[in-house]
């Protein structure tokens, strides 16, 4: 199925040459350079993997499977909003399949392509991890729950015009959750510092060989987080319990970045599951899990 969309695939070869002299001595240094190079050009192009193999001494053969082999990473260029349907059973048997359909036509393309201008990319998955909320849609991290056709024309508009301009307040799509350690069930809330107009949740991280902290918003469908230090885009930082020391261990891959992913329980009943890496805005809400509420709630 061959892409619509069409770009300028003229790279600068002085900025390939940066990325790779600054990742010359990481560990597992070829996917760090993939990863900057995706990260400056939204996609791996042709000319940039060739540079890469002839520059590391590595075939071109397993540079092309690393990047392939990873779903983070993408050979053909993305648009600026990424749409995903999830296919997963709950959804389908709910109707997922016809709003597939319906942003098919509304977009003027089949799902792996990308629109034209450049302004769309729509993705199918086979599970978003949020069921009982199906059929689900996902824009930019931001969910939609219960989506119905009459509805698709509508999220698209709200893509155009930025979800950051979205009311909080009234946006079904954002709303708050609480989430607590898995091993001490002490809530991560933190109420001295808010963001998005509400408390934090707080946890210390280990990334790069320091030390220090992250906050989350509790608005679930936000990506606002501030740390100390900050945490360069693509690196994946330990999580650890603020008040146990314990590390919250991973449970999964992550479906976008193959980065580990941790579960927190979420109070009145369900889990979450959030990417470490950072920048990336994966997070699975199950809802329907049985897991008893934190005794803090």
């Amino acid at each position: 199925m061959q892409n619509k969309a069409t770009v300028n695939s003229t790279i600068d070869t002085q900025n390939i040459q940066a990325i790779l002299e600054k990742h010359a001595a990481d560990k597992g240094g070829l996917i760090s350079i993939l990863e900057a190079i995706q990260a400056q050009y939204g996609y791996l192009p042709e000319q940039a993997l060739r540079i890469v193999s002839k520059q590391t001494g590595r075939s071109l053969v397993d540079v092309y499977g690393v990047a392939t082999f990873y779903r983070f990473f993408s050979l053909q260029p993305k648009g600026r909003h990424l749409v995903c349907s999830c296919l997963g059973t709950a959804c389908h048997v709910r109707g997922a399949p016809r709003i597939v359909d319906e942003l098919e036509q509304q977009l003027g393309i089949k799902a792996g392509q990308t629109t034209e201008d450049m302004e769309f990319t729509l993705e199918t998955v086979n599970c978003l991890g949020a069921c009982a909320l199906g059929p689900v849609v996902v824009i930019d991290g931001h969910y939609f729950s219960k989506v119905g056709k009459s509805k698709v024309k509508q999220i698209l508009e709200q893509a155009r015009q930025g979800f950051d301009a979205a009311d909080i307040g009234n946006d079904e799509r954002i709303f708050p959750i609480d989430v607590a350690c898995p091993a001490c069930q002490h809530s991560f809330r933190d109420e001295t510092l808010k963001l998005d107009g509400y408390p934090s949740l707080k946890l210390d991280v280990a990334v790069n060989g320091g030390r220090g902290w992250v906050r989350l918003s509790t608005l679930y469908g936000s990506s606002t987080v501030c740390s100390e230090p900050e945490i360069p885009e693509g690196d994946v930082v330990e999580f650890i319990c603020p008040h146990c020391r314990s590390q919250i261990q991973a449970v999964s891959d992550c479906p976008r970045c193959q980065a580990p992913m941790i579960r927190l329980p979420v109070g009145g009943g369900g889990t979450i599951q959030i990417c470490t890496r950072r920048g990336c805005k994966q997070h699975l809400l199950d809802l329907s899990s049985s897991q008893e509420s934190p005794d803090w709630l």
